[in-house]
């Protein structure tokens, strides 16, 4: 069982175990077709050494079974390939399995619009903590790091508190660098926005959300239909929340674009009062969404 996983998991790491397993089961696809006339086998030696770094790298002592890594997907597309330099975008996803079922929930399913870095081909990709040994890596620890904190966080309160806390190192080391999709207050859809959104103590109610949500929503719906929704009810309060404080928070966008489509199926059971409360408290937020608002307020399955 998963929850059981992540206990397990808390209580080696506060033991300091120095033996650790990988975290990760993470897809990894370079998409060139927006690049002409370049040399192409550089993009399949970059997906090799990015698949390489992200499912043989310990980015902590965390302990999990190789059947329960946490599943993820990064995607790029590439827009730009000029001398050693790349630029595009990068479509980052995570799920969780869901309690007693066979449904695996979306955690994260963000576009990283400001991804540049440098890689010439056959370039070893180097870990370290504490250090930035480049662009490219910087990044992929930020969103390995980001896919542990949420994922920590459905499972128990605050669970992904030191994975957030590294985050943090990676943004202040790669503010430092100067390189783009890093700078406080440079969008508010950038990676320090991103990492912003989870510790501001203004929006941070985005992971109570997190951890309520699933743990005490999704993973009880197979036991208690009724419960489980009346607890996922309770969390769109915190969008609200989040909105009312902070209206252009990546928060919203992020939970939109994992959640929204979820909450049409979620709802479809659901008394017309709830699918009715649901749908004002969502509509205020996404007053653009209203064709899958209107789903779950008339109680249709997607």
């Amino acid at each position: 069982m998963h929850a059981i996983r992540h206990i397990i998991v808390a209580l080696l790491t506060l033991c300091s175990l120095s033996i650790a397993a990988q975290e990760l089961n993470c897809t990894v696809e370079i998409n060139s077709d927006q690049v002409q006339g370049t040399n192409k086998s550089v993009f399949t030696t970059l997906q090799g050494a990015i698949n390489d770094y992200m499912n043989t790298t310990k980015f902590s002592q965390a302990q999990i079974a190789a059947n329960e890594k946490i599943e993820c997907k990064l995607f790029f597309t590439v827009k730009e390939h000029d001398d050693n330099t790349i630029v595009g975008d990068l479509q980052v996803q995570s799920t969780r399995p869901v309690y007693n079922s066979t449904y695996n929930t979306t955690l994260i399913n963000f576009k990283d619009t400001k991804v540049e870095f440098t890689y010439q081909e056959n370039e070893p990709l180097i870990f370290s903590e504490n250090s930035m040994e480049s662009n490219l890596t910087a990044i992929l620890n930020f969103y390995a790091y980001l896919i542990l904190a949420i994922d920590f966080d459905t499972f128990s309160p605050k669970g992904g508190q030191q994975f957030y806390e590294r985050a943090e190192n990676v943004v202040q080391m790669a503010q430092s660098s100067g390189e783009s999709g890093w700078k406080a207050f440079e969008d508010n859809k950038n990676r320090s926005s991103v990492l912003s959104a989870y510790i501001d103590p203004k929006t941070s109610v985005i992971r109570d959300l997190l951890y309520k949500y699933h743990r005490t929503g999704l993973d009880e719906m197979f036991l208690s239909p009724d419960k489980g929704r009346a607890a996922i009810t309770s969390t769109i309060d915190y969008i609200k929340k989040i909105y009312d404080v902070a209206p252009m928070s990546v928060a919203l966008s992020m939970f939109k674009d994992a959640k929204l489509d979820e909450l049409v199926n979620v709802y479809s059971k659901a008394s017309s009062t709830e699918r009715e409360k649901v749908y004002e408290l969502l509509y205020a937020v996404y007053p653009t969404e209203t064709d899958r608002l209107d789903k779950i307020k008339k109680g249709q399955i997607k």
